[in-house]
């Protein structure tokens, strides 16, 4: 039989006679494929390129046409080779759906990658949790709620009618996928009856109308840490929407909201605190106290202090959930001006004035007063002062 330069003989690669039957072929392969398989030869290049070498001469012995055409014209029949397969997963694409089971079903406790029907993880949730700053500091447990679908009960997650069971597809002989190839290529796609399922329900149960699973609200406590801010989001494993042929369930996301709060900003694990004071206290010195996450505490302002001067308390501000450690609270003072004197206060602040040389307003005239100064000419309002 004719052969190419570098390519070895596909029966010698299998090991097999020209007469073997197709069940010896596929038998061949199989040993071939579980002596150089990558899970069972970590890290051994000559097994990945034996285990290549192996599905390349499956690929056309274990077609009808390909090795009717090889047998006659060699490589040269099938285009120069069979399939070329530039990593494993090509393989296990190519094999694993179209021989399920059977061929790579039971490698490794049916484990392997090569599995028959490929499995899905199913559809992540959101639900939200929303916090008031001071249980975003300590950490709390929420409470939270969200739809999911689960299992039918009445027919066990199949969707068919109480006493009948599904029925294997027959357009894709139960493996979900259909092959198609074209000259050297093979094209694998989700089988259009079954939707990938392997299976077709005839008579649909009544409960979940055949879909195998009904909506149910779930409820969940979470554990939020301490620190979490508006960005965070909470991973709840498994809880999202069951696979739809046999794989993981998908998760919940919990997105965190944490309403403004009356008194702090946050700022990371900052927070920031606007405090007003007085002129005397700017400039003479003064304690206040201020507001923190642990009560009420004092500051002291020196004198001469400006309006929008920041003080820092350190450790008084939001933990981090990555990390130990707390922030600081950021306190920034600003000037409050009465808008009311009393006629003391109003005195003592003219004197003020005078001796810093300060031009400020006259002594607020009443209305009746700026009336009749509107209406007396200037010549005249000069006269009666004098």
């Amino acid at each position: 039989m004719p052969t190419m330069q570098g390519k070895r003989d596909y029966y010698e690669v299998l090991g097999v006679a020209k007469d073997a039957s197709e069940k010896d072929v596929k038998d061949a392969y199989r040993k071939l494929a579980i002596k150089y398989h990558p899970d069972k030869n970590p890290g051994d290049e000559e097994a990945v390129a034996r285990f290549k070498e192996g599905a390349e001469a499956f690929e056309v012995l274990g077609d009808a046409e390909k090795r009717a055409r090889y047998d006659r014209f060699g490589h040269a029949g099938v285009g120069g080779g069979g399939q070329q397969f530039r990593d494993v997963n090509d393989v296990f694409q190519a094999f694993g759906d179209l021989f399920g089971d059977g061929l790579f079903g039971d490698l490794f406790g049916g484990g392997g990658r090569g599995r028959g029907r490929r499995v899905s993880k199913g559809a992540d949730l959101r639900c939200d949790a929303k916090l008031t700053l001071l249980e975003a500091a300590r950490g709390v447990t929420k409470t939270v709620h969200f739809q999911r679908h689960e299992r039918c009960v009445e027919c066990e997650g199949s969707g068919a009618k109480k006493g009948t069971k599904p029925e294997s597809c027959k357009y894709c002989g139960g493996h979900g996928q259909v092959v198609q190839s074209s000259g050297i290529f093979r094209v694998q796609t989700t089988c259009p009856a079954c939707q990938g399922q392997g299976s077709v329900v005839k008579e649909h149960c009544s409960a979940c109308k055949g879909r195998g699973h009904i909506p149910k609200r779930v409820q969940r406590d979470v554990e939020i840490p301490a620190g979490v801010d508006g960005q965070t989001k909470l991973r709840l494993s498994g809880e999202g929407e069951p696979s739809p042929n046999g794989g993981p369930s998908g998760d919940v996301y919990c997105f965190i909201h944490v309403e403004e709060h009356e008194l702090f900003v946050r700022d990371g694990q900052n927070l920031i605190c606007q405090v007003p004071i007085s002129y005397t206290q700017a400039a003479l010195g003064a304690k206040i106290d201020v507001p923190t996450l642990d009560g009420r505490e004092t500051l002291d302002i020196p004198p001469g202090t400006q309006p929008g001067d920041v003080f820092t308390m350190r450790n008084r501000g939001m933990p981090d959930p990555r990390r130990r450690g707390l922030g600081d609270l950021l306190v920034q003072v600003h000037l409050e001006v009465p808008k009311r004197l009393d006629a003391r206060e109003e005195q003592l602040l003219r004197e003020l004035a005078e001796l810093e040389h300060a031009n400020v307003s006259p002594h607020r005239k009443s209305f009746f007063v700026k009336l009749r100064d509107y209406f007396i000419p200037d010549d005249e309002t000069a006269k009666q002062k004098e």
